[in-house]
């Protein structure tokens, strides 16, 4: 009787996940024309393999309980390799530790499988208490990056606290994504350094990033939003100058902090950057994405930049660990123009939004920028609605 019910319970159990890996995604009709959202989310904790999750040995675990539980699946850095759409899923588990784990489709909108296993990540010789929000860089140097914060306890606070942090750059480098090679930390002038992108091309003969100095773990303090700096040598990677790109500003959607997502997309017009931004409300902290370009030869130049949010949280993707937040590090750029936006919502599960290059574009250099005072946002209604009252 015991073995039949771990039976049934596993069978039950792999005909539900098998359902939820083959269930089909549902493009929404966009109102706005900039992006689609799609009905379900492509990768949830439910979508985590059994085999991580069970023993599924009936003499060991003879009631089929998990062995390991799983938080939440989010803040994905993604790459398009050969035809496969891949994602660096950051997976938190039930003890709060994340890891990075791929997750692999044919079309990038669902059917998503973890790989095998969780991403091995070589530990440095002060070893990460924690670790999430990969970026993936394809550099023209041939490896493949991966820049993530890591995370540890600060050596500095005072006795009995056990929340205050230490985060930092960490750097991992993989030619086939599966064996990785760790890197120094990146050394910054800053007190600290989260939201840190790899920029895939040499500048000026050196490696390139785009930083987010900060002087604590969550505050930015003098921190002045979006950086961009140099390095010589990325195997002993220091940037000893940060200019900055992006600064936060009052009275915006990244009024408190902003930092940039993924690695930037090329165009004929200028670099794509999609960057989150973040405000304080009485409901706390809101985070939302915004985009904007930058210059071809100089891509620490802004060019165009859109007012306001471009995704905001709607609907139930408000709801989870961390409610009212989006946030992206990974989107892929397809040969044909399509773009796939990978965003989190609310630090529980990853979405996706569909897009194009010439969307996009048209989006940054078409939409009027945030000129900063209530009276001039009406004003650039007004000469909208004249435009269209002239027709």
């Amino acid at each position: 009787m015991q073995n039949q019910t771990f039976e049934q319970r596993l069978k039950q159990i792999r005909t539900a996940h098998e359902s939820l890996l083959q269930r089909p995604n549902q493009v929404l009709f966009s109102s706005n024309g900039i992006y689609q959202r799609c009905v379900n989310p492509v990768v949830t904790r439910d979508h985590i393999p059994l085999h991580w999750r069970y023993d599924l040995n009936p003499q060991r675990n003879p009631h089929l309980m998990e062995r390991i539980g799983y938080n939440a699946t989010f803040n994905a850095g993604a790459i398009k390799w050969g035809d496969k759409y891949l994602l660096a899923v950051r997976v938190e588990g039930n003890d709060r530790k994340s890891f990075f784990a791929i997750a692999e489709s044919p079309n990038g909108i669902d059917n998503f499988r973890f790989w095998d296993r969780p991403l091995t990540l070589p530990e440095t010789d002060e070893p990460d208490t924690n670790v999430y929000d990969m970026r993936l860089t394809k550099h023209d140097d041939g490896w493949v990056y991966g820049v993530f914060c890591t995370e540890r306890k600060d050596p500095n606070a005072p006795d009995g606290d056990t929340s205050s942090a230490v985060a930092a750059a960490g750097i991992a480098r993989s030619k086939d994504l599966i064996t990785w090679e760790r890197l120094p930390d990146l050394v910054s002038t800053a007190g600290q350094q989260r939201n840190v992108v790899l920029f895939p091309h040499l500048v000026d003969g050196q490696y390139a990033f785009y930083t987010r100095p900060q002087d604590g773990f969550i505050d930015t303090g003098k921190g002045g939003g979006i950086g961009f700096g140099l390095c010589a040598n990325i195997e002993k990677p220091e940037v000893k100058e940060e200019l900055i790109v992006d600064p936060k500003t009052y009275h915006t959607i990244y009024e408190v902090k902003n930092g940039l997502g993924p690695a930037p997309i090329r165009t004929d017009k200028g670099w794509l950057q999609l960057a989150h931004g973040v405000r304080n409300t009485a409901a706390g902290l809101r985070y939302t994405l915004y985009l904007f370009m930058t210059d071809l030869e100089k891509p620490w130049v802004v060019t165009h930049k859109p007012a306001g949010h471009f995704i905001a949280p709607q609907g139930w993707e408000r709801v989870g660990d961390v409610s009212n937040v989006v946030f992206s590090n990974g989107w892929i750029a397809d040969d044909d123009g399509r773009v796939l936006i990978y965003y989190a919502a609310s630090d529980t599960r990853m979405h996706v939004a569909l897009s194009s290059i010439d969307q996009l574009v048209d989006y940054c250099i078409n939409t009027p920028q945030d000129e900063l005072r209530s009276a001039a946002s009406v004003q650039r209604i007004n000469r909208l609605i004249d435009q269209n009252k002239a027709q």
